[in-house]
């Protein structure tokens, strides 16, 4: 085991294996589904699939409009009653990261320690520790998966890159919650 930062240690076949991978440079539009108020190029602190709590700061995007909105759509679908007075925008940013390690499709993470089968679960225990030790290896992105549709999120660690060098806001659009869930009904 390798120890990083604040005492947290990674496994080292999962290091050697990331090492193995040859990072790239990410330079192309993703999309990113905020609350309306809430700045978009604003990363999270919060645990997430591919983020632990406390751990640095996380920007989650897609490569697809459709990816940005079914993220934020199927945690909306998982509460009582669908909110009727949220209001939720969909960004495009323009993003480049020098360092990102992509991954294609699931079976592309089973090699890694990520469970095919439990992929879209809450249990981001394995995503969690990839995604540590890819920081602790300098690298600043990770075009994965989704679990909620066919795209691709890519998951940029902050501040391995800087919001003012490596990410512009495009444009943005209110997102139509009645007729995205119609179009998921058809």
């Amino acid at each position: 085991m390798s120890e990083g930062a604040r005492g947290q240690r990674h496994e080292r076949a999962l290091l050697d294996a990331l090492e193995a991978r040859q990072p790239e440079v990410f330079d192309a539009d993703v999309w990113r589904c905020t609350l309306r108020g809430r700045d978009p190029l604003e990363p999270s602190s919060a645990a997430g699939r591919w983020s632990r709590s406390g751990e640095g700061l996380t920007l989650y995007t897609s490569v697809e409009r459709d990816g940005a909105v079914a993220e934020v759509g199927y945690r909306l679908s998982l509460e009582p009653v669908w909110p009727s007075r949220v209001e939720h925008v969909v960004h495009r940013i323009h993003a480049r990261t020098r360092r990102s390690l992509r991954f294609p499709d699931v079976a592309s993470l089973v090699p890694f320690g990520i469970d095919a089968a439990r992929h879209s679960s809450f249990d981001y225990s394995a995503t969690q520790a990839l995604a540590a030790a890819a920081r602790f290896l300098d690298v600043d992105s990770l075009i994965v998966p989704t679990a909620r549709s066919p795209s691709r999120h890519v998951v940029i660690f902050l501040p391995e890159t800087t919001a003012a060098e490596a990410l512009t806001l495009i444009d943005s659009e209110t997102v139509d919650w009645k007729a995205w869930r119609r179009a998921r009904s058809a």
